[in-house]
């Protein structure tokens, strides 16, 4: 790589444009381990088929253009172990390279320097050499092919296959096949972690991963619906018995409730709230609720593995990206608008969630990397504190549709008279989440019987939700459901217990406007609208409402208050009362309030 590197991109199809990124200093002395987690991950342009060629150049870029902001984790991630074959796609058997261990290894066709049994040794090492760390996507317990192949298990305090009890234990001693990834079950299986054997291959795995040099750890298929605590528990007490700190992170986050992720306190370091992100608007929109509920249960941060632990919102897919599930790298701009991205960088930023970039750093714009560097945006995410959604906020659509309705006004006349508008949503949810509790067993006719579910204070003429004993519950066909003593209704496979959600059909909250407030380690106030309508949005607060979410702040005054607009870079010699800006579809605004 040339010292001085250039990149190229295209903003119309007749005009080229070359520019040099400029390098920032990195902050001496800053101790990032207590920060939340910023990097690259290959996924959102490479899907599964990145080289091991393509990974270093891009570590490299990275390293130049990124590390400087904190950007200092370079992931590969998931299937880096299949051969990039013909017949070889997410969803195939039988093309992965295992060793005589069952434990995954690098497809030499991809990673040529995992030859001769080094794994991802030389791949760590030159990533070392350039200051960063890094880190590798797993899935949970045990590969399908090695339990076909019924491998034998390590046992890494002899070196030699593990027995006992005058024996030697298998792969098929171990796994369990009812309990395969749900999203890849021709995949990845649970492991019995109650047998000491089935903890051996753990053991040799996580080992395994530390001899290479790993120093990031995503860990797939045990969070959300396919939750695994025993083993998530068990891997935890691995990482944290070896001579140095590995970041634990856990995935995916679908139906993951605040109660669920108490459960793993002290045990990781960041985990996902949500499914798949990408860059689609409603994807975007999707995270305002789930980070409001996270910050409000207090949980940004949490107490982590060896420090914190970070509601994860998922990767940012911005800049030069791929498609999901195919056999194809990055070839694609990503389809957010300037002002959706903006939106989401916003949001992740106030909410404190990791910054993992998921574009092609080798092609990267301008634009993006202003993005993904603004210094507002990462000091917000480093520094800020008492982050949540400030709730009194009121927006005027400057547009032919309600027009003069503030957000409130608008919610009251959706709502209004509107029982029939409720349905029911049904998610997962931890077994100790009190919200799951409300199952009992009803008669159905004198020869059948339902189980439903009725809220506590649900009005007795109200129909409660009732299950045939026989109807599925939930789209997975590997479910088997428990009804417990204590009112909840337990999945056999992810021990997790259904919850039932009042859902409004109308509700605002897909559209409207949203804020979030924080404040800064130097005193200062961040306050940022977003506008989820399809027009343009008149967005006000008053100070003295921001002073009810931050107390003892002089906000009663109009003169107390200066600032500056990040995204339009207007400052104000003494903030008005109410705060206001107009705000484009889908767009935000960003202040950086200074009260006397």
């Amino acid at each position: 790589m040339k010292t001085s590197l250039f990149f190229f991109f295209c903003c119309s199809l007749s005009l080229l444009f070359c520019f040099h990124l400029p390098r920032v200093s990195s902050s001496a002395g800053v101790d990032r381990l207590k920060l939340p987690p910023r990097g690259w991950n290959s996924y959102d342009s490479f899907c599964w088929t990145i080289s091991e060629d393509d990974f270093l150049t891009s570590a490299k870029v990275v390293a130049k253009y990124l590390k400087s902001h904190g950007y200092e984790y370079v992931v590969v991630d998931y299937l880096w172990y299949r051969r990039l074959v013909p017949g070889a796609y997410v969803e195939s058997l039988g093309f992965d390279v295992i060793d005589q261990w069952g434990r995954m290894v690098p497809a030499p066709d991809r990673w040529p320097s995992a030859k001769s049994g080094k794994g991802f040794t030389e791949v760590a090492k030159e990533v070392h050499s350039l200051g960063l760390k890094f880190g590798i996507h797993v899935m949970r317990g045990l590969s399908r092919q090695a339990f076909d192949a019924n491998t034998p298990i390590l046992d890494i305090t002899t070196g030699r296959a593990y027995k006992e009890s005058g024996r030697e234990w298998r792969a098929q001693d171990i796994g369990i096949k009812e309990r395969s990834c749900a999203w890849m079950p021709h995949g990845f299986m649970s492991v019995n972690t109650s047998l000491p054997a089935g903890r051996a291959f753990l053991s040799s795995l996580y080992h395994q991963y530390a001899e290479w040099g790993v120093d990031f750890i995503k860990h797939d298929c045990v969070f959300g619906a396919d939750f695994n605590l025993e083993e998530i528990t068990y891997v935890s007490r691995v990482l944290k018995k070896l001579n140095r700190p590995i970041l634990y992170s856990l995935s995916p986050g679908t139906s993951v409730t605040p109660a669920m992720a108490k459960e793993l306190k002290g045990l990781a370091n960041m985990y996902r709230v949500t499914a798949d992100d990408w860059d689609s608007w409603g994807d975007v929109a999707s995270h305002f609720d789930v980070a409001r509920d996270f910050a409000k249960a207090e949980m940004v941060p949490g107490e982590g593995l060896l420090g914190n632990s970070w509601p994860d919102l998922d990767m940012l897919p911005l800049g030069w990206l791929t498609d999901q599930g195919v056999n194809r790298g990055p070839h694609r701009q990503c389809n957010l608008t300037l002002d959706e991205q903006r939106t989401q960088m916003t949001l992740w930023s106030m909410a404190r969630s990791p910054l993992m970039f998921g574009g092609d750093v080798r092609k990267i714009d301008m634009t993006t990397y202003k993005l993904i560097t603004n210094p507002t945006l990462l000091e917000i995410n480093d520094y800020s504190s008492n982050n949540m959604e400030f709730p009194y906020v009121t927006g005027k659509i400057l547009g032919p549709t309600m027009s003069h309705l503030t957000r409130q006004s608008r919610i009251s006349m959706l709502n209004r008279g509107s029982d029939h508008h409720h349905a029911r949503g049904v998610g997962l949810t931890s077994c100790k989440d009190p919200n799951a509790n409300g199952w009992s067993v009803e008669s159905l006719d004198q020869y059948h019987e339902q189980i439903c579910w009725r809220e506590e204070g649900e009005k007795l003429n109200q129909e409660p939700l009732c299950l045939y004993k026989r109807k599925p519950l939930l789209a997975s066909t590997q479910q088997m459901w428990k009804l417990s003593s204590n009112a909840t209704l337990r999945s056999s496979y992810s021990g997790l217990c259904v919850r039932v959600k009042q859902v409004k059909a109308n509700d605002i909250r897909i559209s409207g406007v949203r804020s979030w407030i924080a404040t800064g380690r130097r005193g200062e106030i961040y306050v940022a609208f977003f506008n989820l309508n399809v027009e343009k949005t008149l967005i006000s607060a008053k100070l003295s409402d921001m002073a009810k979410v931050l107390p003892g702040r002089n906000l009663e005054h109009k003169a107390a208050c200066k600032g500056r607009e990040v995204w339009s870079g207007q400052r104000y010699g003494a903030v008005g009362d109410p705060l206001e800006m107009v705000v484009e579809k889908h767009g935000c605004a960003l202040f950086v309030l200074t009260c006397s």
